[in-house]
């Protein structure tokens, strides 16, 4: 695990609530995300923050996030299905 490259919370939704500091798209601040770029941050401590992140997040939110970021871990990248797309009504 310690070799193993753990992925980036980021989801691109990158703005941060001023009230908490948080960033609405995966809830880390400013310095967990200048932590997380660290060459030097360990494993262990992105995986606890990761549940950390996940604990800050209210339920619609986390729904968002998990999705998101399972999409960006089996893929390499975010994809915007066009299956969750809504077509038009007639």
């Amino acid at each position: 695990m310690n070799n193993e490259k753990i992925i980036s919370p980021c989801i691109s939704i990158c703005k941060t609530d001023t009230d908490t500091g948080f960033c609405y798209g995966c809830a880390r601040t400013e310095k967990e995300k200048k932590i997380w770029k660290d060459p030097n941050t360990k494993n262990n401590w992105k995986i606890e923050n990761l549940k950390r992140l996940k604990s800050r997040m209210i339920e619609s939110q986390l729904k968002t996030f998990v999705r998101s970021y399972n999409e960006k871990i089996e893929f390499g990248k975010l994809v915007y299905s066009k299956n969750l797309q809504k077509k038009p009504q007639n």
